[in-house]
Parts: C-alpha cells; structure tokens; sequence
C-alpha cells in the first residue's frame, strides 16, 4: 500500500520462491518510497492465500536504541517457558529512549517461526512500538547474526546510540563500534567484563533514575529529523506496527497542558483583566465619553 492507511494497494511485480518459501524483492529506483512504514501483501497466485508483512523506510541518520530480547526483558530463563516474566521497570526504561526520539530494535537470535509468540509477549506487556529481528531460520551462530543484523543498519547510514542485553551481547555491541558506556548489561558483574560496558546490578528502576539524571527528557535524539513509532504498545502478531513519523525536533522541550482545564481558566483571567482595565478607562473619562480607539472587547 502506497499511501495507507486508506490508500489503494500498488501491484509491484511477482517473483517465486526458494527452496525454502523465501522471497526477495528490490523496489525499481522510479518507484522508490518516502519516510514510513507500508504494509506489504504477499499473495500466492495459485491458491490467493497471502502473507502480510511491513516495509520500513527511515530517514538517513536515524538514530536508535536496541535491545536484546531475552537477554534484557526476561527475568525467567528463556520467554518461551511456561511462566515468562518481564525485569521489573523495563518498559519504563524502553518508553524513556522512545520518548528521547530514539527508534527502538529488538533483536532476538531466535527463528521467525517463533515470530508470532515473541512479539505477542512483548504486545501483553505493553512494550513501547519497535522493529524486531528474528534470525531466518534455524542458525548455528544466533550472535553472529545479531551483529550481522546492526552491522547492515549502520552501513545504511543509521546510527545505534546504546545497546542492552546479557553478558553475551557485549561481543556482539563491541563488533559494531559501541564503547563500554554505550552498552548495558544485565546481570552480576564480573573483573574480566568490567572495563568492556555498564552492568545494571540495582534494577532497571535505579538504572531510570541515572537515565534520567544523563539524559533528561529535553535532550532528544541528536539527528536532525526525529523517527519515532507513533503509538506506544506492540500491536500482536506484527513484528513493525503503525506508522514512523519523521519531523524536526524542537530546540527546546514543549510541555502540553495535562487537560482544557488550564486554557479555560487562561482564557477566562485574560477576560476579566480586560473588563476591569474597560471600566478603569470609563470611570476615568466620565460618564458619556469614549477615547479613540476600537471599542472595548464584550465578555460573554
């Protein structure tokens, strides 16, 4: 879909599979697509069963934070137990680099088959908008293919501003160019990792707090337009959900009224000060007078 989300749907071309029921397209450089997110359809033509999919085009420079699924989110074992559980204040510690500007990854060394589960756990706990990586398939190096994955988004001109996982994440950051004050780990410390990254032993709650003290909310994303998911929990079973909107970003912070409440009573002292300064005028000049000018303003 060109233009969604009421947009009508634009036949590309039709390619056929691999071996494996894998597919890729390049778009036509006439037919190339600005900033967003579009939904893409992929419709067998034998029987008119489809897939759907999304395709993501980010402005150059885009800025981003990732994050290691199971290594930074799961405080059990693995997500796929029988009783996952989210690290207490981990969302709260995703929604501050989103609300930064940052575009959030997750990336997991797990298969996309796994892609319907993963993404409908990270939905249930209300995990802010994101883009999720899955390994294609059943691979012998899933870390390889993490660093794979970041090493081909920072060649595409994207930037990775921190990264989270477990301790054996730090290889995978380390290969593509962060230093150890740009990866967070999660887990007990230990001498020979101490000088390679920042390890969060108190709880994501303390870790927000120095987030916040470091990075407070006026200082956003440094690149130039601002790419951010627009909606704030996963949506299930889409591994890109809604839309990115690109626009500049404000030199200084914009602080929205919490309710009406606040204009309404703006609007009504702004009244009442010009009422008074209109009888103040016609006390002065005396009964039947007016001084030039457009006629005093009418309260309702």
């Amino acid at each position: 879909m060109a233009q969604p989300p009421s947009g009508e749907w634009v036949h590309f071309d039709t390619e056929v599979t691999n071996s494996s029921g894998r597919v890729s397209f390049l778009l036509p450089e006439g037919q190339r697509l600005g900033v967003g997110v579009y939904p893409i359809k992929m419709v067998v033509r034998g029987d008119h069963t489809f897939a759907d999919s999304y395709l993501t085009v980010l402005p150059r420079g885009t800025e981003f934070v990732v994050f290691s699924i199971d290594g930074s989110f799961a405080a059990s074992v693995s997500i796929m137990g029988s009783d996952p559980k989210v690290r207490a204040g981990a969302v709260d510690v995703v929604r501050h680099w989103q609300d930064l500007g940052y575009l959030i990854i997750y990336v997991t060394g797990r298969p996309d088959m796994q892609k319907q589960r993963v993404v409908a756990w990270l939905s249930q706990h209300n995990f802010p908008h994101g883009i999720v990586s899955f390994c294609d398939g059943l691979v012998h190096d899933p870390l390889r293919h993490k660093a794979n994955f970041l090493k081909s988004l920072t060649e595409a001109h994207m930037k990775i501003f921190a990264g989270y996982g477990s301790t054996k994440d730090i290889s995978v950051y380390t290969a593509i160019g962060l230093g150890p004050s740009q990866i967070y780990i999660v887990g007990r410390p230990s001498k020979k990792m101490q000088q390679q990254c920042q390890f969060i032993t108190e709880g994501y709650a303390a870790h927000l707090s120095q987030l916040e003290y470091h990075h407070p909310p006026g200082r956003r994303a440094r690149q130039g337009q601002r790419a951010a998911l627009a909606s704030t929990s996963l949506r299930k079973r889409n591994h890109l959900l809604r839309t990115i909107s690109a626009q500049p970003v404000p030199s200084s912070p914009t602080v929205a009224a919490p309710s009406g409440r606040r204009s309404a009573r703006q609007s009504q002292s702004d009244s009442e000060r010009l009422e008074r300064e209109r009888l103040e005028r016609a006390q002065s000049q005396g009964p039947g007078e007016r001084g030039p000018g457009p006629p005093p303003p009418s309260v309702a």
